[in-house]
C-alpha cells in the first residue's frame, strides 16, 4: 500500500514522503490515527505542487535546524547516577536526563529529539539529537558515580569460602 505521511513517524518516516507500507499496518494504524492518507495519483499532484511552494520555508525549517544544531556541536556531558556495588546503576539514563543536563548548560531541547537506548551502567556514550530529517547531532556523555567517580573502585578479591553443606532430610 502506498501512503503520503502527514506526521513524522518514528521508525518510518518523515512527514510528507511516499512511502509502501504493508497493507495492515496502514489500514488499521496510519490511516485511522491520521499519520497518513492514501497515495492517489491526485494526492501525489497535490503534494508535489505544495511542496513546489513551500520550498523556501521548508529550506528556512533546515537553516534554523543547522543553527540550533551548531549550539550543541562540542558539548560533551557527564551524568551523575546512584551505583550499585557494580558498575550498574539504579534506574536507566534515558532523554529525559540528557535534556535535562543540556538545559543545565542552557541550552534547551525536548527530549523527544533525543535518540538514545536506555543505559544501565557506568561509562561512555552517545546520545543523538535529531533536529531535522537531515540534521542531527551527536552528543557524548557519561555516566558517573553520584561522588564524581567515573567507575567505582575495584574491590579486592576475596577468596570465598565454601558453603557448609546442608544436609535436607530425604523425601519419603
Amino acid at each position: 500500500m502506498k501512503i503520503i505521511l502527514k506526521k513524522d513517524v518514528l521508525g518510518l518516516g518523515y512527514k510528507d514522503e511516499v512511502l509502501t507500507v504493508k497493507d495492515g499496518y496502514g489500514r488499521n494504524y496510519l490511516l485511522p490515527q491520521g499519520f497518513a492518507v492514501l497515495a492517489t495519483e491526485k494526492a501525489v499532484k497535490q503534494l508535489n505542487e505544495e511542496l513546489k511552494q513551500r520550498a523556501h520555508k521548508i529550506a528556512k525549517i533546515k537553516a534554523d535546524a543547522e543553527a540550533q544544531a551548531q549550539k550543541f556541536e562540542g558539548v560533551s556531558l557527564v551524568i551523575k547516577a546512584k551505583v550499585s556495588e557494580g558498575k550498574n546503576i539504579y534506574g536507566s539514563v534515558g532523554a529525559k536526563e540528557i535534556a535535562a543536563a543540556l538545559a543545565e548548560k542552557g541550552l534547551e531541547i525536548d527530549s523527544k529529539l533525543i535518540a538514545i537506548k536506555g543505559v544501565k551502567a557506568l561509562g561512555s556514550y552517545e546520545a543523538v539529537a535529531r533536529f531535522h530529517r537531515e540534521v542531527s547531532v551527536v552528543i557524548p556523555f557519561e555516566v558517573v558515580n553520584e561522588n564524581g567517580e567515573a567507575a567505582p573502585a575495584a574491590a579486592p578479591a576475596k577468596a570465598e569460602e565454601p558453603a557448609p553443606a546442608v544436609e535436607e532430610p530425604a523425601a519419603e
